[in-house]
Parts: C-alpha cells; sequence; structure tokens
C-alpha cells in the first residue's frame, strides 16, 4: 500500500461568505449598510463682507455643526454574467438629527459667497466686454449682490434664485434652483456595476463600470481618467500594511488613494488605518483639487476642513482658518482579515474661487483667493460590536477552512500510517514454530519429543539440538527441537 499527499496552494477565502452573493452575510451588510452614516455640516460666516469688497482679507467664523443622518440603501441590485458581477443604485436620503446639531437650519441665518453671482461671471468672462458691461447692469437693478444672506436650509438644500431665474428664461436647461445639496436628497449618483468577487476575491466590491464607463474623459492624465477601486464600503479580503487601497469619489469625479497609517482599535477589533491625500489639479498648489470638469464649469475647489495639508497660502488668505490633524484628517480604519470598514471618517471642504472679473465693478478691489464656503464631516461607526466580531469570526474560519482541512487531513493521514504500522508488525513480527518429530513410518503412536528444558542451554537461537537417545532398540528416528524465539515468558519450541 502507498499513500499519496497532494499539497497545493489554497484557495484563501471561500466564495459563500467572501463574495457579493445572496446566501452571505456580507451581502447583506453590503446591500443594508449597518452602521449609521452621520453628515455633519459646518459653515463659514462672513463678518466683514465690506473688508473683502475693497481688497482686505475675508474674517470668517466657523458655525455648526448641521447634522443629518444619512440612509443609502442598494436598490436594483440584478447579478450579470453568471454572478460575477451585479448592477446597483445607491440613493441617498437625508433627515435632520436636532439633538446633535447646534440650531435650527431653517431658522439660522448664513452670510456667504454669492456663488450663483461667481458661476456667471466666471462663465462671462470668456465672453465680449460688453455682454459682461450688460449684466453687471442687470444685477445692479435687482440688488445682486457677491455676497447673500440665506437660512443654512436654503443654503443646503436649494432656493429660487433671481440670477438664475432670468437665465432659465432664456436657456431652459439651466436649472434655477441652487442649493449645494440640491437634487442630492433622495436621489443615486450614478449605475454602478460592481465584481462580485466570485473569480478572485482581490476584485471583492471592485468597480467595473460606473455610468457605463470604464474610464472618464475629463482629466489630463490617463492615470486620472481611470476608475479604480471600490466605492469605499467594502475592500477586499486579507489586506496588508504595504499597499495602496482605492476609491472611486463620484463627487470628485475621479478615484483616489489611501496609504497604511497606523495601527488602531474600535471597540475591541483592531484594525489597520489608512489615510487620504488630496491629489493634486491644475496647479494650484498643495492640498486643493479643482473640480471644475466634473460640475458644469463652476470654480469649485475641494479641499480638508480649514485648508489642513495645503498650501499655507491658502490658509493665510483668510481669517479664522486653524487647520489640525484631529478634527480636519480623513481616515478609514479597515479590519484586515475581511476588508469591512469598522469606522469612517471622511472630511472634505467645499471651496470656491474668487477672481476680478472685468465689467463687474463689485470685483474690481477684491482679493482674488480660494473662498472657504462650507465643509462637512461624514462619520460611520460599527455600533454593535458583539455583531461585528460574530461577522469576523464567521470570515476568519471561512479564511482559513482550506488549512484546517490540510491540517485535518495530515492528522488523518498519521493515524492511518500508526494503525497500518501496528497490523503489519502483528502479520510479521514473532510467532510459534511447532516443535513435533518427524511422522512415523507405520501407524504406530508418535514417541513425544522430551520436553524442553533438556535442551538447555541452546548455543544459539538457530541451531538444533538433540534429543536424549531412547534406551528402546531399535531406537526411533531422532527427534529435533527448534527455538524459534526467547521472549520475557520463557522459550517458545
Amino acid at each position: 500500500r502507498s499513500f499519496r499527499v497532494r499539497c497545493s496552494h489554497p484557495a484563501p477565502l471561500a466564495p459563500q461568505e467572501i463574495t457579493l452573493t445572496e446566501k452571505s452575510q456580507m451581502f447583506e451588510s453590503w446591500k443594508n449598510p449597518l452602521p449609521p452614516v452621520y453628515m455633519e455640516y459646518y459653515f463659514f460666516n462672513v463678518t466683514n463682507p465690506e473688508v473683502f469688497l475693497n481688497g482686505g482679507k475675508a474674517a470668517l467664523k466657523q458655525i455648526g455643526p448641521y447634522t443629518y443622518r444619512e440612509y443609502r440603501p442598494r436598490e436594483n441590485v440584478t447579478f450579470l454574467e453568471n454572478g460575477t458581477k451585479l448592477f446597483a443604485l445607491n440613493p441617498k436620503s437625508f433627515v435632520f438629527v436636532p439633538e446633535k446639531s447646534c440650531g435650527d437650519p431653517e431658522v439660522d441665518l448664513l452670510r456667504t459667497i454669492n456663488i450663483p453671482f461667481v458661476a456667471v461671471t466666471n462663465e462671462l468672462n470668456q465672453y465680449p466686454f460688453l455682454l459682461r458691461s450688460l449684466v453687471s447692469m442687470f444685477m445692479n437693478s435687482v440688488g445682486i449682490e457677491l455676497f447673500m444672506t440665506r437660512t443654512v436650509h436654503e443654503i443646503l438644500w436649494g432656493f429660487k434664485d433671481p440670477l438664475l431665474s432670468r437665465i432659465h428664461a432664456m436657456r431652459p436647461e439651466v436649472d434655477d434652483t441652487f442649493g449645494l445639496m440640491w437634487k442630492k436628497n433622495g436621489t443615486h449618483e450614478g449605475e454602478f456595476v460592481f465584481y462580485t468577487g466570485e473569480q478572485n476575491y482581490m476584485d471583492y466590491g471592485k468597480i467595473d463600470t460606473w455610468n457605463g464607463l470604464r474610464e472618464m474623459s475629463w482629466w489630463s492624465s490617463n492615470q486620472s481618467n481611470m476608475i479604480n477601486g471600490t466605492d469605499g464600503a467594502v475592500f477586499h479580503p486579507l489586506i496588508n500594511r504595504n499597499e495602496l487601497l482605492y476609491i472611486f469619489a463620484a463627487d470628485l469625479c475621479r478615484s483616489i488613494h489611501l496609504g497604511y497609517v497606523k495601527d488602531v482599535e474600535v471597540k475591541g477589533i483592531q484594525a489597520f488605518r489608512f489615510g487620504f491625500c488630496v491629489p493634486a489639479g491644475d496647479c494650484l498648489g498643495t492640498g486643493v483639487l479643482k473640480v471644475s470638469v466634473c460640475r458644469e464649469g463652476a470654480p469649485i475647489v475641494v479641499s480638508f476642513p480649514h485648508f489642513y495639508q495645503a498650501d499655507p497660502k491658502y490658509i493665510n488668505a483668510v481669517e479664522g482658518m486653524t487647520p489640525n490633524k484631529e478634527d480636519h484628517e480623513t481616515y478609514l480604519d479597515l479590519q484586515p482579515t475581511s476588508g469591512v470598514p469598522i469606522r469612517a471618517c471622511k472630511r472634505a471642504q467645499l471651496n470656491i474661487i474668487v477672481k476680478r472679473v472685468k465689467g463687474f465693478p463689485k470685483t474690481k478691489l477684491i482679493h482674488e483667493t480660494i473662498f472657504p464656503i462650507m465643509f462637512v464631516n461624514e462619520t460611520a461607526t460599527i455600533d454593535s460590536a458583539s455583531q461585528m466580531r460574530t461577522l469576523l469570526l464567521i470570515v476568519t474560519l471561512v479564511s482559513n477552512f482550506p488549512l484546517l482541512i490540510i491540517a485535518m487531513g495530515l492528522i488523518l493521514l498519521l493515524v492511518l500510517v500508526v494503525l497500518f504500522c501496528r497490523n503489519r508488525q502483528r502479520k510479521v513480527g514473532p510467532a510459534p514454530v511447532p516443535a513435533l518429530c518427524p511422522p512415523p513410518l507405520s501407524p504406530a503412536p508418535r514417541l513425544p519429543c522430551l520436553p524442553p528444558l533438556p535442551c538447555l542451554p541452546p548455543l544459539s537461537p538457530s541451531l538444533p539440538l538433540p534429543c536424549l537417545p531412547s534406551p528402546v532398540s531399535p531406537p526411533p528416528p531422532p527427534c529435533v527441537c527448534y527455538i524459534s524465539s526467547v521472549s520475557s515468558w520463557g522459550f517458545r519450541v
């Protein structure tokens, strides 16, 4: 008999639990995210608008937070290509949370830059001077200024803007309503197709297409146009500290990467912290990214809050910026075995480029700068450590299942080898050889051999010892004794 052991590299993960399939717990948590997501909005109130209009620095005072609970279930989930991909929409809805807010957004007033004013003047900068002058005269006639005062709710969720309303009358494709979150409550960010990880666990949750695209054409480099990574809800299992993780951010219209920062612990769960860096864009400098290309040309710039990690010239251009790591960094804490985010903190600031435009006297003296409008602190933390531990236990067992099978196989093989050796030893081992005299020539009764003791001592275990002769004549044929073995029990003959 022979035993053959075949060892191969085990698949690290079992598909049923670590893929986006209908029966896996990971799929359920992906489809209906468990951690509550809160959006905290902070605004910069301008306290000295006249000083800024005359060429001085704007003084800003932070107000907030105004907190909203975000709900983001996956809808219209459809499996494609034999379960290797799936289609999904991710609509988001927001509900105000007064107990986590500093005031009432429908009552509290805010003075800030008039973004429609800046967007229109920026667009008209490429048109003839005469047209710009006519538009400026119209703005003066209806009282449209560089600064506006509105409620927090209006600035967030929208209001009828007089300038946009006039443009809408001439160009219906231009919306007459403006709001930072206008048309984003109850809507989705596009149509996504994800990999389920059925074929390769490294593709688990990875985006295949967004709105039918695998790459975009808005940016100047191929790398910036690529759609890489996941949407941030999940990552592939077995994350290591040396890799870069990619997230496609639809609101930024590009992918960004995360790098390992340090090991952390969240409610008793060990995790890896990954941090972001704002990618460079349009030579604006460190820590800011212009996203006008996917915002219909509006001069919008994204940064970390208070220009954290940005070029100091932006921090010093206005008064009231106090960047610090604890309050303004963005990070993601991932459980490395499963790739599940157990704590996330996404912080982003919305700014607008303010500059002089000929034909608009209101901008003649202003200090050209990137002007902060507001920033959002988006947080999510696992609210049930025990539930997370249960899921992680399942993932860990599934992840190590092939190794457990191999270990059990080796143990079983060892047991079989031991049993086989014992069985063979019993068959081949010491067995008594009968000491019989040769058969007689006649049917006369056979003479018994002498007892073994008179044959002692033997010269060797294999030498024959003659029996004593019988006094009867004629003597019978000699009887020969053979000692087959010597054991602790005596001689066996």
